[in-house]
């Protein structure tokens, strides 16, 4: 299995994954890992109309998506994940799973936040886990569109903390 892309956007699977990120990784499938998305039978079928054209589609629970890639399910895909959270990554890296680069797209705006874009923001409590997602050897970056120059998160948390 080959996770070619993940992202963190607020909206999961939208055009920009679609038309953008998903064709410009070569994913062959997109994954959408999301506990309420999955377990929400109307909720899914809509998210399934944004499918990419010759891509293939899940929309799976968090715990389903760690089954499947404990037993190898995607081995001969290129996945391209997008989730809300850091957290669902983390719990794959946690298990093993290799993962070089993850995006943070766009996201709500939140008080207290951290803002790293225009579109992208952590919460005050998500930062421990963008730290253990660092510490895992993972890049995170914002951008918004593939060609939107990167902003490296390790940075801005660094700056934060210091006072910056």
């Amino acid at each position: 299995m080959t996770i070619v892309g993940a992202r963190i956007d607020n909206r999961l699977l939208h055009g920009i994954v679609a038309t953008s990120w998903a064709p410009d990784a070569n994913a062959t499938r997109v994954m959408v890992i999301d506990d309420n998305v999955a377990n929400d039978p109307q909720k899914k079928q809509a998210m399934k109309l944004g499918r990419p054209s010759g891509m293939a589609v899940s929309i799976i629970t968090e715990q389903a998506a760690l089954d499947n890639f404990k037993i190898h399910k995607y081995d001969r895909q290129r996945v391209f994940i997008v989730s809300q959270t850091p957290n669902v990554f983390l719990s794959l890296l946690e298990q093993g799973e290799e993962l070089n680069e993850l995006v943070l797209g766009g996201t709500l705006t939140f008080e207290n936040a951290i803002k790293v874009t225009n579109r992208a923001y952590i919460k005050p409590e998500q930062v421990a886990t963008y730290e253990a997602i660092i510490d895992h050897g993972c890049k995170v970056v914002s951008k918004y569109v593939p060609q939107d120059d990167k902003v490296d998160v390790a940075k801005v948390l660094k700056n934060k903390k210091a006072g910056a």
